[in-house]
């Protein structure tokens, strides 16, 4: 616990057995309550090796996407009543021991959600991100920022955490069960008047880390334009809702 709020660790797996255990060994296990992984139907020994860690495990008996995977992270934590929840993804690109500073802003009221940002303080190029990849986050972060009237450096980091009060109003249920969920998750924050703030973070770019090809990054792409548009004509009250 951090200012006796307790914090969940909630990680959305598929085939991550070659970093599941570092990832683990690297959580700060003395402000972390509890750790859940989903797996969506992997076809190593994710689930094998998060249950000889002791993490606690659901399995989803098909592969349902990774939008669908976060929601059951999500209410799954919420039932085992989660002050704070972070998103870390099992493949190490993340760094764990950011947990005690993401979930200190939460704890202490500072921000609502807080972002890992790659992109705060040349993180992305340090770490060699794919050129195709920042160009891409930069050009797909200053479009959203201009269509939200916001300032982040970016909306696209898989490490994250959330007030519970957050991740109980959003209606996850009726988001996408692709990627492009995360990026409604930050429209929808904010369409709320929940605040964000962002902490930077190195990133590893290796074999073994998650990612998604190039063809579902530009789908990806099109839904963040998607999304961006929404929202202005939501807030114009051209719409009633965002995502109905």
């Amino acid at each position: 616990m951090i200012n006796n709020k307790k914090i969940i660790i909630v990680m959305p797996a598929y085939n991550a057995q070659a970093t599941l255990k570092e990832t683990y060994d690297n959580i700060p296990k003395d402000v972390v309550d509890d750790i859940i992984l989903v797996d969506d139907n992997s076809s190593d020994k994710t689930v094998e090796i998060a249950q000889s860690l002791g993490i606690k495990v659901i399995k989803h008996e098909k592969n349902l996407g990774y939008g669908a995977n976060q929601k059951t992270c999500y209410k799954e934590a919420l039932n085992q009543n989660a002050d704070i929840i972070i998103m870390l993804h099992p493949d190490f690109q993340y760094d764990p021991r950011l947990i005690p500073s993401l979930a200190s802003m939460i704890a202490y009221n500072n921000y609502d959600c807080v972002l890992a940002s790659r992109m705060l303080v040349g993180s992305a190029k340090n770490s060699k991100m794919p050129k195709y990849k920042y160009f891409a986050n930069k050009f797909l972060t200053a479009f959203q920022n201009f269509f939200l009237n916001k300032n982040l450096s970016e909306y696209h980091t898989g490490y994250r955490a959330f007030n519970s009060k957050v991740l109980e109003k959003i209606p996850l249920e009726k988001l996408s069960d692709d990627f492009i969920f995360d990026n409604q998750m930050i429209a929808l924050i904010y369409y709320n008047d929940f605040s964000i703030g962002e902490i930077s973070c190195p990133t590893k770019y290796f074999d073994g880390a998650s990612s998604i090809n190039f063809m579902r990054s530009c789908k990806y792409g099109l839904g963040v334009l998607k999304v961006s548009i929404l929202y202005r004509l939501a807030k114009l009250k051209f719409k009633n809702k965002l995502f109905n």
